[in-house]
């Protein structure tokens, strides 16, 4: 793909994000956008953000569980930015007017302390260079219309980032197994979804290593200091205005938000 055409992709994401609204999506678009383009397209709608004043404040990994690659129909994982304006705290309330067509997601979050840079990064590195994990909820959302995506779309877009709110306990990884620990969603006081660490590519250091050895090819290391998401523990829950939602996760704690 052109990098003309790279740059324009990057900066229509951009636009829609800024006005709130959606795209047709690329793949249909462009049925021959690879993931190398793909992942071109959203270096430069963050460099968009970041020109705008924002900063990078860790990573992402998306589609990581079956439920949610069913849902969507895509098959492999990806990754996306963490940026400083994406970021809410617990309990706070996320006017939906600031987001497109949001959805929820009950994850777990690392804070790293030291670097992270692949490839060849270990589950024992990750445990290693971490300072703790956190209950998170990560409000996905898409610029692209009605969610119809496919892998390219999702990984242009950013790896479909909306915003995140981390919980108010941090744990050591020593602690808890974060393979079997148990989460359960709840929306408006209803349980909704439950899933176990091991739904994020079978536990959440997994995921972890491979984002650390995906991004290591590209020359990209996870920073000391960052945050980390690392995949849906189940299928991800729409949004309207007025839900309030809560995530538990055993051995770690919870995290709530609620929706004006």
């Amino acid at each position: 793909m052109e990098p003309t055409l790279i740059t324009t992709l990057g900066d229509r994401l951009y636009d829609a994000l800024c006005a709130r609204e959606t795209l047709t999506p690329l793949t249909e678009q462009y049925p021959d956008l690879s993931i190398e383009d793909a992942y071109r397209i959203q270096q430069r709608f963050v460099q968009r953000r970041l020109d705008a004043g924002e900063t990078i404040v860790g990573k992402k990994i998306g589609v990581t569980s079956q439920a949610v690659m069913d849902m969507l129909g895509v098959y492999q994982p990806d990754f996306g930015y963490l940026l400083s304006g994406m970021v809410y705290g617990e309990g706070e309330q996320i006017p939906l007017n600031t987001l497109i067509q949001p959805k929820a997601e009950g994850e777990i979050a690392f804070v790293l302390k030291r670097d992270l840079l692949g490839p060849g990064v270990t589950n024992a590195m990750v445990l290693a260079a971490t300072e703790c994990v956190m209950p998170c909820f990560e409000i996905v959302d898409s610029r692209i219309r009605d969610w119809k995506i496919k892998i390219g779309d999702t990984v242009a877009d950013n790896a479909s980032c909306g915003v995140f709110v981390l919980g108010d306990r941090a744990v050591s990884t020593r602690s808890v197994d974060l393979a079997t620990c148990g989460m359960v969603l709840e929306k408006n006081g209803e349980v909704i979804g439950t899933g176990a660490g091991a739904a994020a590519l079978g536990s959440p250091v997994n995921a972890v290593a491979w984002l650390a050895n995906t991004l290591g090819r590209l020359g990209i290391a996870l920073k000391a200091g960052e945050v980390v998401l690392s995949g849906a523990l189940a299928a991800m829950a729409v949004i309207r205005a007025g839900d309030n939602f809560r995530v538990s996760i055993g051995g770690i704690g919870a995290c709530s938000v609620r929706f004006a």
